[in-house]
């Protein structure tokens, strides 16, 4: 799920950058810092929206750098137990798949996809029904139920079942083939 949110973080500026133009300098390494990074508590930082405050500068002793107290508004993505998301398989084997919803890494045990569907290994591994009218490979787009996730300091893990109503192959690139 997406939020917009304010997050608050301390930027250190060296002295050469001081003058006219310090508001844009403080501005582009935010974004350089800041977007694509993970937060376990907070999440995913898709985009820097606006910036709201820009506090006074602290010198620190020694070095001559300045940190500067910064908060800013910013759009995350998190994603919570029992969310159902659209995204992409990047990788399959005999234990499940792998797939991408934006940054979000998802994995989908065997046992969570649905029974009449077999593990086929050959050039181009992928999860098949007994009819052969659905199959799940690299690059399926599939709808997935998340759940359960682990969070760590600098990432988001997940779980994933296809095993319910309405989820599963959203398009298969092998059926344009």
């Amino acid at each position: 799920m997406f939020f917009h949110i304010v997050l608050e973080r301390n930027m250190q500026l060296h002295p050469r950058h001081f003058g006219p133009h310090l508001r844009d300098k403080l501005v582009s390494k935010l974004i350089k810092d800041v977007e694509g990074t993970c937060s376990g508590r907070h999440g995913f930082v898709v985009a820097i929206t606006g910036v709201e405050d820009i506090g006074k500068g602290l010198i620190r002793e020694g070095t001559g750098y300045v940190t500067f107290p910064v908060k800013y508004q910013c759009v995350v993505f998190r994603p919570f137990k029992g969310e159902i998301l659209e995204a992409v398989v990047t990788m399959v084997n005999k234990m499940g798949f792998f797939a991408e919803a934006g940054p979000v890494q998802i994995f989908v045990s065997n046992h969570l996809i649905p029974d009449d569907m077999e593990f086929q290994s050959g050039d181009v591994p992928n999860y098949t029904t007994s009819d052969g009218s659905v199959k799940i490979q690299k690059d399926s787009e599939v709808r997935l139920k998340i759940i359960g996730t682990r969070v760590d300091a600098t990432e988001i893990f997940c779980i994933g079942t296809i095993k319910d109503d309405f989820l599963g192959v959203i398009s298969d690139p092998g059926a344009a083939m």
